[in-house]
């Protein structure tokens, strides 16, 4: 059974025997769950000894989140959904490196998410489980909050979008109007005038979406939209900039007047 790195890590610290760890890793595959999740959660290993072994196993400084006045953190730098996932907290940068709280230094996958995400390097300390994850689900929260607010409030396209509109096509009318991604878009345009960026990225993969903007020179992953909306995403920026919604193969220029609360932007 191939154990994940945290796992052999507590092995070989002797905090954790051969057949525990594969009990729990089974667990944690049965209900879908992570290996740390499954092993805190058990009590076979506290929070708080997980993050000392790990600390003294991997030579990183263990740090207590509780301690810091994470409001002086660096906002934005990293997707919520990647920092909820991997249950991780970005405390600072210095230079074009994120030093990140985590309680699992072994997660190759977490570490690579963040490279590509934000194209930094990535130097790890250690934080207690627990308290990680208390922070991470406010921060969502507050997040999640945030988002209804802005979709709800004062954002709208100017009276050329609806005239743009109704000059498409029946088909493309269907595809532009999904509310979900008329939100999505809404939210990201006026994310990129508030936080002054130069320039957004909608960049579709075969297996992921992101959305980059570009603030003071650097890229920084905004968001991470389902896969599946990104033709209609397309056909929806099209429309409103006035580009040929039916050509797809080759560059084109266009575009749209907005209005973000009583300031127009172009």
């Amino acid at each position: 059974m191939a154990l994940p790195g945290l796992g052999r890590a507590l092995i070989l610290a002797g905090k954790l025997g051969q057949r525990s760890a594969e009990e729990i890793y089974r667990k944690a595959e049965a209900s879908r769950t992570s290996f740390i999740a499954e092993l805190t959660g058990s009590g076979a290993v506290s929070a708080a000894d997980l993050a000392h072994t790990m600390s003294t196993a991997f030579a990183a400084p263990l740090v207590d989140v509780d301690a810091i006045d994470l409001q002086r953190a660096p906002k934005d730098l990293l997707d919520p959904k990647i920092c909820q996932a991997y249950r991780i907290i970005v405390l600072s940068k210095r230079g074009n490196r994120l030093i990140v709280a985590t309680a699992d230094p072994s997660d190759s996958q977490a570490a690579e998410k963040i490279k590509f995400a934000t194209q930094m390097g990535v130097d790890w300390v250690i934080a207690e489980y627990d308290k990680l994850s208390r922070i991470v689900a406010a921060n969502s929260v507050s997040a999640s909050e945030t988002m209804d607010n802005i979709i709800g409030g004062d954002f709208e396209f100017d009276d050329s979008f609806d005239e743009a509109i109704a000059e498409a096509t029946e088909t493309s009318v269907s595809e532009v109007e999904d509310a979900p991604v008329v939100k999505f878009l809404h939210k990201m345009l006026l994310d990129a005038f508030s936080m002054r960026a130069s320039d957004l990225h909608f960049e579709p993969y075969e297996h992921n979406y992101r959305v980059r903007f570009r603030i003071d020179g650097e890229l920084r992953e905004i968001a991470s939209p389902p896969i599946a909306i990104k033709d209609k995403l397309a056909s929806r920026i099209k429309v409103i900039s006035r580009m040929d919604i039916s050509e797809k193969r080759v560059p084109q220029d266009g575009k749209m007047k907005l209005k973000g609360g009583a300031r127009p932007c172009h």
